[in-house]
Order: C-alpha cells, then structure tokens, then sequence
C-alpha cells in the first residue's frame, strides 16, 4: 500500500476528509450565516430609511401658498417643514410622512388635505430634505414631538384642534405621538403592526426580532390609545401586507373604523381615488363635529 511520508496512506487520509467534511461545510453555512446577520445589524438602518435632500417641487407647484418653517427639536437635531394654511380651516392636519424621499414627494396628499379645507403642517425627519441629523426610531419620535410643539407653542393652536395623520412608517410614528398628546382624531394608512413583523416576511430565514435596535412596536402602543380612530389599508400591498393592517386595527380599542382600499403600498390609502378621499372627508367631518 503506498504511504506518504508520514506514515499515512492515501486512502487514510480520504477516508478523514470525508468523515470531516460535512463539519467543515455545516461550520462555513453557520459562519456564513452568522457574518449575514451581522451586516444586516451594522447596515439595518439603511434598510430602513431610504431619505432623499432634494426637494422636486413645493406647495407653490400645485398652487398653495405656503411657508417654509424651521425647528428643533429637543435634541438639538434642526428640522423643516411646510405649513399649507387653508382659509376656512377649523383644523391643521399634522401629516407624518413614510420611510422613504422627502415631504416634496407628498405634495398630492397635501392638495387632497388643503382640498378637504384643512389646515396642512408637513415636515421633515432629521437626515430628511433640508433636515439635519441622522433617521433612527428614537430620533423620528422626537421630531414628531417637536412638530407637534410647533404648532401649539409657535403658532398657538389648541391640541385639540391638531389630527394626526401618518403614512406606513409614519402611521407608527403618529401612533407613538399620540399616546403622549391623544389628538381629536388618529388617521393612518398602509402602516404595520411592528416593524419585526415585516422583517419577518421580507427575510424569513433571519431572526429579525434579535437584530432590530428601531422596533415602531404600534400593536402595543395602539392598545392605550381612547382618540377615534382610522385605519386605511390597500388590498394590495406586498410591502405591508393588508393583514398586518387588520391585526392593527383589531387591537385599537373603540372608537375605530377601518377602510380597505384598492392598491398597492404606493398608491393605496385615501389618495386612491375621489371615492376614499371622501370617505376620509367624512369620517374627519363626523368624528370633529361631535366634538363641537
């Protein structure tokens, strides 16, 4: 039998690769495995946010006057937004916008808004537009918060005259602001349950849940909220799929109402069509009215 120099014959050694070999590859896929997660940790941010500085038009494009408005929030972070005055308003809509461009992809949602007479405060999160910083959960929570104090401290305008409005990742951030400064009315669209939920089913095979550092947990926070509510889903959203919107709308507790729209995650929601904008028009109109 021929033998290496040591002493060992060739067919000994096959025989070891391939009693080690299945280890050696079960130890790569592990270690592959594991240097996956640890990219989708350190990166999980861009994952996330998807922010854009330059403006493509404003409120002046589609012919509302508007004024361009700094501030800052309690973290120093420098924000901006547009706030849309409409004549006859009794109202101002705090409008907080998804996970992706700028409020100057938003002008269509402020024309329905301005259309619907109410007043329109739109605004930038930190690392957004013209605003400073860098996006995280924490961070947007407070820029939300420093919206809100905006409108009540520098413009004066009572809480209860101040409707939260927040599309898919800004539903989550309308919802968290609400449970410190419960609004006269709650509106959000295409938004989810938490965030890990969606994680889930866009990337099945990693344990999301232990990777997120920014949650946007709202089926916990929607549970404490007593404001109206309204829940606007399209059929046919695969980004955040409709379920995740009814389970949404199954924990928040009376008053609610739900609305499922055509669409997909882009173009469901009020805009769809004059149909559901006015079925928002109604439900504002109701649930403000009987306040008076």
């Amino acid at each position: 039998m021929c033998r290496t120099d040591n002493g060992i014959s060739k067919s000994s050694q096959k025989r070891n690769r391939q009693k080690i070999g299945p280890r050696r590859l079960i130890f790569i896929a592990v270690a592959m495995y594991v240097g996956i997660c640890i990219l989708v940790a350190m990166f999980e941010r861009r994952l996330i946010y998807f922010p854009t500085r330059d403006y493509e038009g404003t409120p002046n494009d589609i012919g509302l006057d508007y004024q361009p408005v700094t501030f800052t929030s309690e973290d120093d972070a420098r924000l901006t937004g547009w706030y849309v005055p409409c004549a006859d308003a009794t109202y101002t809509i705090l409008f907080c916008h998804g996970n992706a461009g700028n409020i100057s992809h938003r002008l269509s949602t402020i024309q329905i808004l301005h259309q619907l007479r109410y007043d329109v405060f739109i605004f930038d999160y930190r690392g957004f537009g013209h605003s400073g910083g860098t996006p995280t959960e924490r961070g947007l929570y407070a820029d939300a918060a420093a919206a809100l104090k905006y409108l009540t401290t520098t413009r004066g305008q009572p809480n209860d005259r101040i409707v939260f409005c927040g599309r898919s990742l800004g539903g989550a951030v309308a919802i968290e602001l609400a449970t410190h400064d419960s609004p006269p009315a709650l509106v959000v669209e295409s938004t989810f349950t938490k965030l890990a939920d969606v994680g889930r089913l866009h990337y099945p095979y990693l344990p999301v849940r232990l990777i997120l550092r920014d949650r946007f947990d709202s089926l916990q926070r929607i549970q404490r909220l007593t404001c109206p509510k309204l829940i606007l889903h399209g059929s046919d959203d695969t980004l955040i799929p409709i379920n995740l919107g009814c389970r949404l709308f199954d924990a928040a507790s009376e008053p609610k109402a739900f609305i499922e729209t055509p669409g997909g995650h882009g173009e469901a929601g009020f805009a769809y069509s004059p149909e559901f904008t006015k079925k928002l028009g109604d439900f504002l109109t109701s649930t403000l009215s009987s306040r008076e």
